[in-house]
């Protein structure tokens, strides 16, 4: 019996020990493995976040419009860097001494001590950030001066808003429509607390979201200085190794009105990309802004941002590659829209005229826009930082003065109201309506040779169609338009494309169509329809039964282009294309499209090819002939004497506003042809003031081989064959 109990205890000894040895020896092994564990996860780097990078913007050569430029920078938060500003140092003893109970040097000297520990790593930083720039320190320290010097202002701004809510600087900019600008509001603060000890303690109270941001202090030239910030500043919290893009637009200037520009992000941008963690809109982020495609391509252009990780020996551990952002490929050609900028800023015309001015170059064959050229502009790449400026200067360069501004067309109406008052049946070719040497009944227009010189078309030739386009009589084309009914006027200019937004969007493709409907950012470039209408707008411009009527007292001013009508430039260009076209309508395109590349829509309009004959030749005459309206400005242009191309146009003018308009088109003998609209905001006259700027833009479209004669290239003798 004993030493059955012995046994017993013996094994269960045994089993006891061996549950012990084994559990410590599995605790002994966790553990290893555990501390393992953590001495590898001690020595990852945190993964360092690659910038998303934005598709680029081309023209429809290729060449660059925007473009991304990744950057990285070594970033310092201002908690440290406005222990650099005397400002923080003297508010704060300021401060201290306020209850009696220090001087300014025991107030100074514990200040001192408690910042002690931050100085010395400030101090670290600034001189790795020197080494590793390989810059002097006096210019890390200028940076870190201009981040204090802004954020200062802006807590002294705030300041100067809490201590005087009701100043009357907000009364005065309010009525011009406008926020106090931060110079005015700190002149008004000095000036109401003129001791500046007190604004120094007024701007210390403020605490602001600036002030506990991270400012660049350096940039970093390659992805191994990127490795070897990290490394360095590992161990101090106050920095950041930060990602981003700087965008670039190799053109300036040119085309800015189309392209846009890039900025901190709206509420409607950040929910486009919020369930995506790697497009999603960080803090420094920017997105597209402006009417212009980097907005209305924001789910084209941008991409997805990657993601390295480095252990503590540099060793790339993880990687999440960088997903671009898609090319927007626009139909403008950068150099012709450059060159013609450069026409309208430089011309030299009367001193009444405006900045403002516009021009829209389209290819009629497949409706693309060449040129759409508004100036003033603005730099893209500088926007944010004037832009309170830019929406107060004159010529408005903000605007698009092709797309968003419209204006009475004048004159250049004269051909659509013929065309369809030839289709229409109210007129004939051959037959004229008298212009009498006398002024007109009460409301109606007089012509615009007897207002000058007392004369009428009567006594100069037949008045018919192509005569009364020739030497643009307001007789002829207010007594046309005066014989419609007022619905079938209004649906022949919507059928030429006037009253209606022309230009679409672009291709988003399926996934990003997508997107873009369940986001409810159905995005295109902004575009006034302009108006057919009596009742001034705006309107919708999508269907002609939205549209108000005509009141039938307004046809005649209708037919002149008078009165309450109102068009763009780009409408004008486009229906000189159709005409172009011999009554093909085609919408206008600018952005290229993979699906349909000879944006092959088109709608034939029925017209009679006799009828448009009539206008055609009216419109040749205008500048071909003697007694043409624009024949002035091409009398001496070797553009006619070139024999493989033709020029058509036809001038405007209006009063109140005074515009002066140039439209036509130009073909050759090779099947090209291009159309084109002239407005020059101010002008008193389409033959004086619009028609040259229009002969010297056919003049660059011939030279770029647009239209005229072919340039040789030196592949033609190997094309040519033996």
């Amino acid at each position: 019996m004993y030493k059955r109990r012995l046994h017993i205890f013996i094994v269960l000894s045994i089993l006891v020990t061996s549950a012990g040895v084994a559990r410590l020896a599995f605790l002994q092994i966790a553990a290893k493995r555990q501390a393992r564990e953590e001495i590898r996860l001690s020595r990852i780097l945190a993964p360092i976040q690659l910038p998303t990078v934005r598709g680029s913007i081309l023209d429809r050569n290729g060449r660059i419009l925007a473009v991304d430029r990744p950057a990285f920078h070594v970033q310092v938060n201002y908690q440290l860097t406005r222990l650099l500003d005397e400002r923080f140092w003297q508010a704060n003893i300021l401060k201290d001494i306020a209850g009696g109970d220090k001087t300014i040097e025991q107030a100074e000297t514990d200040l001192r001590e408690y910042y002690a520990e931050d100085i010395s790593r400030l101090m670290q930083i600034m001189e790795r950030c020197a080494q590793m720039a390989d810059t002097p320190i006096s210019d890390i320290e200028q940076r870190i001066r201009d981040i204090n010097d802004e954020v200062w202002a802006l807590r002294e701004f705030f300041a100067w808003r809490r201590k005087f809510p009701e100043s009357e600087l907000k009364d005065k900019y309010a009525a011009k429509g406008r926020y106090v600008p931060r110079w005015a509001a700190l002149e008004d603060f000095r000036e109401k607390v003129p001791d500046r000890g007190e604004r120094l303690k007024l701007a210390l109270k403020e605490d602001l979201l600036e002030m506990h941001k991270d400012y660049a202090l350096v940039d970093l030239a390659s992805e191994e200085d990127l490795l070897d910030a990290q490394l360095e500043f590992a161990d101090i919290e106050e920095v950041s190794i930060d990602p981003e893009t700087n965008r670039e637009y190799p053109y300036g200037k040119t085309a800015s009105q189309i392209i846009g520009w890039v900025a901190p992000p709206q509420e409607n941008d950040k929910e486009l990309f919020e369930e995506d963690k790697y497009s999603r809109y960080l803090p420094d982020d920017t997105a597209g802004r402006g009417n212009g495609v980097e907005k209305v391509c924001e789910v084209i252009l941008r991409g997805r941002r990657g993601e390295k990780q480095y252990d503590m020996d540099g060793r790339l551990i993880g990687e999440k590659e960088t997903i671009f952002g898609k090319d927007v490929q626009l139909s403008l050609d950068i150099e012709l829209q450059q060159e013609v900028e450069g026409l309208l800023k430089s011309n030299s015309l009367d001193p009444n005229v405006t900045t403002g001015m516009g021009a829209v170059v389209l290819d009629v064959a497949t409706g693309d826009v060449l040129v759409m050229a508004s100036v003033p502009g603005y730099d893209p790449a500088n926007v944010r930082a004037e832009y309170g400026k830019l929406l107060q200067a004159p010529g408005k360069p903000m605007l698009n003065k092709c797309l968003q501004e419209h204006y009475p067309p004048g004159s250049t109406m004269k051909p659509f109201i013929l065309l369809a008052g030839l289709q229409h049946g109210l007129v004939m070719p051959d037959e004229p309506i008298s212009c009498p040497p006398r002024p007109a009944p009460k409301g109606w227009p007089n012509c615009l040779i007897l207002r000058k010189y007392g004369l009428c078309h009567d006594t100069r030739w037949t008045n018919n169609a192509r005569n009364a386009i020739k030497g643009s009589c307001n007789v002829y084309f207010s007594k046309l338009a005066d014989r419609f009914e007022a619905d079938d006027l209004q649906e022949w200019l919507y059928s030429f494309g006037f009253g209606r937004k022309l230009l679409d969007g672009p291709e988003f493709g399926e996934r990003l169509d997508e997107l873009r409907r369940q986001k409810g950012t159905n995005r295109n470039l902004r575009q006034t329809a302009g108006s057919i209408s009596s009742a001034m707008g705006p309107f919708p411009g999508d269907d002609l039964e939205d549209l108000p009527p005509i009141r039938n007292y307004e046809k005649r001013m209708f037919g002149i282009g008078q009165g309450s009508v109102r068009a763009t430039v780009l409408q004008v260009a486009n229906g000189m294309a159709m005409i172009a076209r011999h009554g093909i309508f085609k919408k206008p395109r600018l952005f290229l499209s993979e699906s349909d590349p000879m944006n092959s829509y088109q709608r034939d309009l029925g017209i009679e090819p006799a009828k448009i004959d009539a206008v055609r030749e009216g419109m040749y005459a205008v500048v071909n002939e003697t007694g043409g309206t624009a024949r002035k400005a091409f009398v001496d242009s070797s553009l006619l004497e070139n024999q493989s191309l033709k020029i058509f146009g036809k001038t405007g003018s209006t009063e109140k506003p005074y515009n002066a308009w140039f439209a036509g088109f130009a073909e050759d003998d090779y099947g090209r042809a291009i159309s084109f609209a002239i407005i020059v905001e101010g002008g008193t006259s389409g033959a004086g003031d619009a028609a040259p700027i229009g002969e010297q833009i056919i003049q660059l479209c011939n030279s770029l081989g647009y239209i005229g004669e072919k340039k040789a290239s030196p592949l033609d003798h190997l094309l040519a064959g033996p």
